[in-house]
């Protein structure tokens, strides 16, 4: 499990870890499959000691579906200076997201009181929440090609898996959801986000509250495009993308200086993107 870690940064202290998306970070009762934690326990020898913070160092948390930047600390005072600027808010945190529509502001600040709905799950903005703010700077508009959605349309195919001939007919869609996705699923923002809180699904919940939810989110996107959005883009298109903080010090010393660690998008959403075109004014 160890050589599945992808390390982008070790030294005494910490390691920076690039996670991919569908790896659940924390082990519990309710996960049966493998987790970050049990890669970093296997990988560090802990054998049946939990490790640092009783999850093998594990700073903060990632969504399952989320890829990108995780901070791990090798150390007990690395852990708690890391988990002081946490709480402090003065991690810098950015992600990448590619969201349904055209986000008219070039930046702003989504704000709202975030709290689990329902038992399955799902957050939202709800009057007994936590308060919580998420500022946004928009990247580029895009816009589908029109081939390929029209190839993707007269295919009818409604899922990844339906390419065979036998299943054209019985998965082509209705006129009425052809109209819907025509008016719905032409148009995108790739944005940047900058979490100054930190929810549970913080960014997912902001940007479905503004009406533009990240493409492929199974949980906050309308259910009429998540079919669509599956067959061109696999997995949420979501990434933790940058993080700056003050690295932990040695000995007595709490911080020696910012540090800031970069992943570029990876391949799938990168790919994902060539089913769209860069709009002249984006």
């Amino acid at each position: 499990m160890a050589e599945k870690l992808k390390i982008i940064f070790e030294d005494s202290r910490i390691l920076v870890i690039d996670k991919p998306a569908g790896l659940v970070v924390n082990r519990s009762a309710t996960v049966d499959e493998t987790t970050l934690q049990d890669q970093l326990s296997e990988y560090f020898k802990l054998g049946n000691n939990l490790g640092i913070g009783d999850r093998a160092g594990i700073v903060h948390r990632l969504d399952r579906e989320t890829s990108g930047i995780l901070i791990v600390a090798k150390t007990q005072r690395a852990f708690d200076v890391l988990q002081a600027q946490f709480k402090e808010r003065s991690v810098k945190k950015e992600y990448t997201a590619l969201v349904h529509g055209r986000v008219g502001e070039d930046s702003g600040s989504i704000v709202g009181d975030i709290g689990r709905v329902g038992k399955f799950g799902r957050f939202g903005i709800v009057d007994e929440g936590r308060a919580s703010r998420t500022d946004f700077k928009v990247v580029r508009h895009y816009k589908f090609r029109e081939s390929r959605f029209n190839v993707l349309i007269s295919a009818g195919r409604t899922s990844i898996n339906s390419v065979h001939s036998s299943d054209i007919h019985q998965n082509k869609p209705t006129k009425s959801r052809v109209n819907y996705l025509k008016n719905h699923a032409k148009n995108y923002t790739l944005v940047h986000l900058f979490p100054r809180t930190g929810r549970t699904h913080q960014v997912r919940v902001h940007l479905k509250t503004i009406n533009h939810a990240v493409v492929s989110d199974s949980i906050y996107a309308p259910s009429k495009l998540i079919k669509f959005d599956k067959i061109w883009c696999p997995r949420l298109f979501l990434h933790a993308s940058r993080i700056e903080f003050k690295m932990p010090g040695k000995n007595k010393v709490r911080f020696v200086k910012n540090v800031v660690f970069k992943v570029p998008l990876p391949y799938d959403l990168v790919k994902a993107c060539d089913y769209l075109e860069i709009l002249p004014n984006g």
